[in-house]
Order: C-alpha cells, then structure tokens, then sequence
C-alpha cells in the first residue's frame, strides 16, 4: 500500500505536514467533506492553507468536487488510478436526505452520455437522494 508521501508525490504535490494530515483525514472520513468539516477538523490550522490544500488535491486529481445539491460543495478522495475524466473515471454520488452525508458510489459508474453535435461536455454530476444503509438499518 502506499504511503500518503508517495500518493503526493506521484501527482508532483510537494509534501507538507498539512498536507499528510488533510489527506489522511479524507481517507478516515469515508463520506464527502466540506470546507467547513475540514476548518473544524483543524481549527488552528489557516484557513488560506486548508483552502489551498484542497484546490491543489482538485487540480492534481487527488480530490473531486461533488455537488449534491445541497448548495455546499462537497470534496471526496478519487479512486485511484483517477484523471476525473468524463469518458472513464465518473461514478454515482448518494445522498442522505436523514443524515445529510454524501457518499461515493465508485463500483457505479456514469454511462457516458452522447450529446448533439456541437455541445461539449465539461462536467458530468449524477446525485442520487435517498436514505442510506446507516439510516434505513
């Protein structure tokens, strides 16, 4: 498995302690997390430097948005191997409407969707709200 060093640097992310810590409270966290979850999580930590932290995993595909329609972007870790590619890499978000937790359904993948001739897709989101495991149990 590897260690939290080699997944930064295998997408050229300079490693810091900040760093290590904020992937590392991703992996435990198992759901999608806020800005906000993450600032509460590290309440001494700057809050430029969690921001940043998490722009830099976006950009480096450590990390995708996900947009549940609760109108707070949600972040979560990609699977590996992950380019957050359109044609490849997209997968299902559940939504809690009980618990209000997002989580990924990466064994679900999005087909890909074909659209008219001169539209260009950009950004695939497919939420689906319900009650999870947790909750209907």
């Amino acid at each position: 498995m590897e260690t939290i060093e080699q997944v930064l640097e295998s997408k050229n992310i300079r490693v810091t302690a900040m760093r290590m810590l904020i992937y590392k409270f991703l992996v435990e966290k198992e759901v999608a997390v806020t800005l906000s979850d993450i600032e509460n999580a590290f309440e001494k930590a700057d809050r430029t430097t969690l921001y940043r932290t998490i722009k830099t995993f976006e950009e480096k595909d450590i990390v995708h948005q996900i947009d549940d329609g609760t109108g707070i972007t949600k972040y979560a870790l990609c699977e590996k191997g992950c380019n957050c590619e359109i044609e490849t890499d997209l997968h299902l978000h559940f939504h809690c409407n009980n618990c209000n937790e997002t989580i990924c359904l990466t064994d679900h993948k999005i087909p890909q969707i074909k659209v008219p001739d001169g539209f260009v897709s950009e950004n695939v989101n497919l939420v689906v709200k319900g009650i999870c495991d947790k909750c209907s149990g």
